[in-house]
């Protein structure tokens, strides 16, 4: 993994299973995009709330050059769906970069009518 990886747990104790997870999404990413520079993920567990169950919220930054992709906010009760879900929004968000820096982001022609005009 050449991406800088920073991930922290909040109202949790520390999992190394996650954490190893966590790593095989971030390197996941980095197929998407080779250049990317850092990734920080956040994973929480906020207070119990009694009648709403246990939510784990995880939130993916990553950084590329010339840009700052937020994955924010996936809630769910099982936090491996969550990590998920976070991570998939990541991806899509790192595969758009990834094609604007390529130059595959499509052009719409003109309408027909407007064609003749120019």
């Amino acid at each position: 993994m050449r991406t800088s990886l920073q991930i922290n747990f909040r109202g949790m104790d520390v999992s190394p299973a996650l954490e190893q997870l966590i790593r095989e999404k971030t390197e996941k990413l980095e197929r998407f995009h080779p250049n990317l520079t850092g990734c920080r993920v956040v994973v929480d567990k906020p207070h119990h709330h009694k009648a709403q169950g246990e939510h784990f919220i995880v939130s993916v930054d990553v950084s590329a050059p010339g840009a700052s992709i937020v994955a924010n906010h996936a809630h769910h009760e099982d936090v491996n769906i969550a990590l998920r879900d976070a991570f998939l929004a990541a991806r899509r968000q790192v595969e758009e970069h990834a094609r604007k820096l390529r130059g595959e982001v499509k052009s719409h022609s003109l309408p027909s009518s407007l064609a003749v005009l120019e």
